[in-house]
């Protein structure tokens, strides 16, 4: 049978019991904070078993995706290296909701297994609590199974809790035993391979309340599990769950990708290197993909880091079957072919998924190489240092070059010479390469199980992002240990100086240094802020310190900051004098205003008061926070629901919002969400503040919430029509109109994985734009500047040019013809236009006398000419400049003319210049003649 035909018949098998088929939940449960991954069928039905919820049906069935990654360093070190173990998987259950029990179910699974399955009966095993009498006859009336084969055991392994209270009750584990001595108990619950557990049936029959007394629920209920995976294996006869065809198509591709055969023989010699990491790469793309469809990604904190780190571990696997480029990535595609119609969610969002893992491959595998180079280089160093201080004591001065420089190639003896009273290797030795070290050698070189130290460890995880288990299983394979209490030390060390530089020294840390955190133990302060920003109010607790009053009031309307929105300042008045509030902060849930009493006014408990708030602050913080509501909405719609809160502030000047993505936020995806959240905004919509609403009736609305965010039974949740409802304490405007306009003023990165955007709104629009304004009226004056100093520095330059181009002249004059006495100069000049041509003739003329300047020059394409005659040839000979260019242009398609002492001319044949200047003295000779 195939896969889908395994899971097609469970699903009808229960189907025809009467059960509905229900989808599975998301593998990320974002409606539960006390979740990382959904992991376990259970989980959507969690408030049925509690009594908070119900459903229209009472029998239901499905499959549903897992992920379990549980422990602190060790949660993914077996995945891959057995044959059973997995990060993401199916758990196939059906359950009952105050329906059938144990009766039906256990006949219903014995029916399933023996008779539509084929399972041979007697490898079968099952496990009761040991007080279960029920289970233990029901099994024997019910079903044909061996009597003998039914076992009692404790809590550990038979008895089933929600949680340290709530719902619990006794379990009934059905296990296979695969060997060949299959009629021996011994194997059931031993951990061993040839027996394991393929269904557990839980009996949810009691409450379990805080003295840890058992009641009998009013209502009990069936949950049952049973892994897809290895109940594949089993009907597919596979040795290995990672052989049925649940995997091969994933492994194929791994194949194909790094031109590596997957051998499925575990037993062949030399291929389990290879075979080890094709089962991780392909574990690990599953539970990426679904994780990531679901809308988690790689990140530095929760179940974001526990992606990074699957995504991590599988890209150093690839390194050993040479993928060094992002690959990971393109195993979606085979997912979506192999389970997309199962679940439609990965097809659905299958670009996505590829751009995020692609992503985090791409920002990983910069540091891989050098971190895994690195790591050698670390182990290199520790086996010197091992070898040396084991084996210094027996060596002459030559044993620190032999042992430092090399090592052998396999096996080594050492032998003493007692001539030299020197110790010498007797087989040859090589450069050491970390290749060659092998568990053999370890032993007989060291003769134990060396350690790398915490230092080198927190490097690697500090410098190149290498995750402990991943530095573990590289550790493991060069068989040493790692020194992971040192690890937890630094790692510690490092979070309290990052505790130390983010703690702000203010006036609030030290003027309540020494409050008591029990003033007032009866009255807690009433919060009226969400209504009104001034309050009548009594003392209740006032105390000085540092110069300064700590007051406590009855009620108040000042905010303390929460949720990332800021404090509220203001005044506190006192028989009409106001004394300024400079911060406020909570102690056992009393507000403590933190004033300035510069007027000494006398302060004492009972007194009447009147607390005020900076109005015009606190609309305008307001604003900002309700703005960020809308912006996250729109982020979620534009980007994609990955994006979610990983930071905030929200201040009156501005907000920030820091949220998960996988890539810098192009300038087209700003200026959509920018435009979306303007529209909105313009919509008017009334807020809907629920407030002091149970948590279940305010999950049922619908409204977002994050994991890491710890809720209360009562919480408030803040509603602008159908665009944004989300879970909030903080204070927000009346009408999204208020808000006016939202404006993004940047985008930038704060870490792998998360993006920062901050924001201004109202008056901070205004201010916003007023400083660009100010900015570009500073830059048009610098422009102008500018332009002047360019002006400037251009004329100068032509001078210095043309005071060069003045140089041709001096040639000129040194090569003159002559007429009838009268010197003729004539040449082709450099001129960058008419104006320099023109120039250059008065330069020629000022220098001579008696004489006729002729200078031809190309500008811009065209032909230039400047004629110039002197003073006295003028008045004598009555020669004219004007005419004698005239002349000469139409010698080179053009004409002109001028004033008879300077005239100039153009043309078009620039080949004919040179034809010009050969007639230059025949056409001066002809008005002379004249």
């Amino acid at each position: 049978m195939t896969s889908k035909e395994i899971r097609q018949q469970f699903l009808d098998f229960f189907k025809s019991k009467g059960h509905r088929i229900v989808p599975s939940s998301p593998v990320v449960p974002f409606d539960d904070p006390t979740l990382l991954f959904t992991n376990a069928g259970m989980n959507q039905f969690k408030d049925v078993f509690l009594g908070t919820g119900k459903r229209d049906y009472k029998r239901a069935v499905n499959t549903q995706k897992c992920i379990r990654v549980s422990g602190k360093h060790n949660d993914l070190e077996e995945v891959g290296h057995d044959t059973y173990h997995h990060t993401f998987f199916e758990m196939l259950g059906n359950w009952s909701f105050g329906d059938y029990y144990k009766p039906e179910v256990i006949e219903w699974a014995w029916e399933l297994l023996t008779e539509v399955w084929k399972l041979p009966k007697e490898r079968l095993w099952v496990t009761v609590f040991r007080t279960d009498d029920e289970a233990f006859e029901f099994w024997k009336t019910k079903t044909d199974i061996n009597p003998k084969h039914i076992l009692r055991f404790d809590e550990k392994d038979n008895f089933w809790e929600m949680g340290e209270t709530g719902p619990c009750g006794p379990c009934s584990e059905i296990h296979i035993n695969l060997g060949n001595d299959f009629e021996n108990p011994k194997y059931v619950n031993a951990g061993l391979p040839e027996c394991i557990e393929i269904w557990n049936l839980v009996f949810i029959q009691y409450n379990r309340d805080e003295n840890g007394i058992l009641t009998e629920l009013p209502a009990k209920h069936v949950d049952t599990g049973m892994g897809f995976e290895r109940v594949c294996a089993i009907l597919q006869k596979k040795n290995s769950n990672y052989d049925t065809d649940i995997f091969t198509p994933l492994i194929d591709e791994i194949s194909k990708l790094s031109n590596i055969k997957y051998d499925k023989d575990l037993s062949r010699q030399g291929r389990e290197e290879d075979k080890i990491p094709m089962r991780v790469i392909a574990d690990h793309a599953r539970a990426l993909t679904f994780a990531i469809a679901d809308g988690a990604v790689p990140g530095n904190e929760g179940r974001g880091y526990v992606l990074r780190r699957i995504l991590r571990r599988a890209a150093r696997y690839g390194r050993k079957l040479n993928l060094h480029k992002p690959f990971i990535y393109k195993l979606v595609d085979i997912l979506v072919k192999t389970m997309g119609d199962v679940f439609p969610e990965i097809k659905d969002k299958q670009e996505f998924v590829e751009k995020v893992i692609k992503a985090e491959e791409e920002n990983f595998n910069a540091t891989l190489d050098r971190g895994i180079e690195l790591f050698g280089e670390v182990v290199s160093l520790k086996i010197r240092q091992l070898l040396e201080d084991k084996y210094k004591p027996h060596f002459n001065v030559g044993w620190a070059k032999i042992f430092l420089e090399s090592v052998p190639d396999y096996l080594i003896s050492i032998k003493k010479n007692p001539s030299h009273k020197t110790i010498q290797l007797t087989v040859p030795i090589d450069k050491f390469k970390l290749s060659q070290w092998s568990k053999e050698l370890r032993d007989k070189l060291l003769g134990h199980e060396p350690k790398i130290s915490g230092k080198d460890i927190f490097k690697l995880y500090d410098t190149y992002g290498f995750p402990i288990d991943l530095i573990n299983i590289m550790a493991r394979e060069m068989w040493f240990i790692i020194d992971e209490e040192g690890f937890d030390k630094l790692m510690e060390e490092q979070k309290q100086r990052g505790r130390e530089a983010r703690k702000e020294i203010t006036m609030t840390s030290t003027i309540l240094s020494s409050v008591s955190l029990e003033i007032v133990p009866k009255i807690n302060t009433e919060f009226t802020g969400y209504d009104e920003l001034k309050s009548e109010a009594k003392i209740i607790w006032h105390e000085k310190e540092n110069g300064n009053e700590l007051i406590v009031l009855d009620k108040t309307p000042f905010y303390v900051e929460a949720g990332g929105q800021i404090d509220d300042l203001g005044y506190i008045i006192l028989e009409t004098i106001p004394l300024n509030v400079i911060d406020v902060t909570k102690i056992d849930n009393k507000t403590v205003h933190i004033i300035e009493n510069t007027k000494k006014k006398s302060v004492s408990t009972g007194k009447k008061v009147l607390a005020q708030v900076d109005e015009r602050r606190r609309w305008d913080i307001m604003r900002n926070h309700t703005a960020t509501h809308f912006f996250h909405s729109a982020l979620r719609k534009i980007l994609g629901t990955h994006v979610h809160q990983a930071g905030s502030y929200v201040g009156p000047d501005r907000l920030r919002f820091d949220f998960t993505h996988f890539s810098k936020v192009e300038e087209s995806e700003l200026k959509e969400i920018e435009t979306l959240v303007n529209e909105e905004l313009r919509q008017n919509y009334e807020l809907q503040h629920h407030r002091n609403i149970p948590f279940d009736e305010a999950k049922k609305m619908g409204a977002l919430m994050f994991f890491g965010d710890k809720y209360g039974d009562k919480v408030n949740v803040v509603q602008f029509g159908e665009f944004t409802k989300e879970f909030c304490g903080g204070t927000h405007i009346y009408n999204s109109s208020q808000i006016g306009l939202f404006k993004i003023i940047s985008e930038s990165s704060i870490s792998s994985g998360v993006r920062r955007i901050e924001a201004v709104t109202g008056s901070g629009v205004e201010r916003f734009i007023q400083s660009q304004f100010e900015q570009m009226k500073s830059s048009e004056e610098k422009i102008a500047e500018l332009l002047e100093d360019k002006k400037k520095l251009e004329k100068e330059l032509s001078e210095l040019k043309f005071e060069e181009k003045k140089g041709q002249i001096s040639s000129v004059l040194n090569n003159p013809s002559e007429i009838n006495g009268i010197k003729i100069y004539k040449a082709q000049v450099t001129a960058e236009n008419n104006d320099e041509l023109k120039s250059l003739g008065d330069e020629l003329r000022s220098k001579t006398k008696s004489s006729v300047g002729v200078l031809f020059s190309v500008i811009d394409g065209k032909v230039g000419i400047v004629c110039v005659v002197t003073d006295d040839l003028i008045k004598e000979k009555n020669l004219s400049a004007g005419k004698i260019v005239g002349e000469l242009a139409k010698l080179v398609g053009g004409g002109g003319g001028g004033r008879p002492h300077l005239a100039t001319a153009g043309g078009k044949e620039i080949t004919k210049i040179q034809f010009a200047l050969n007639k230059t003295e025949e056409i001066i000779k002809s008005f002379l003649n004249h």
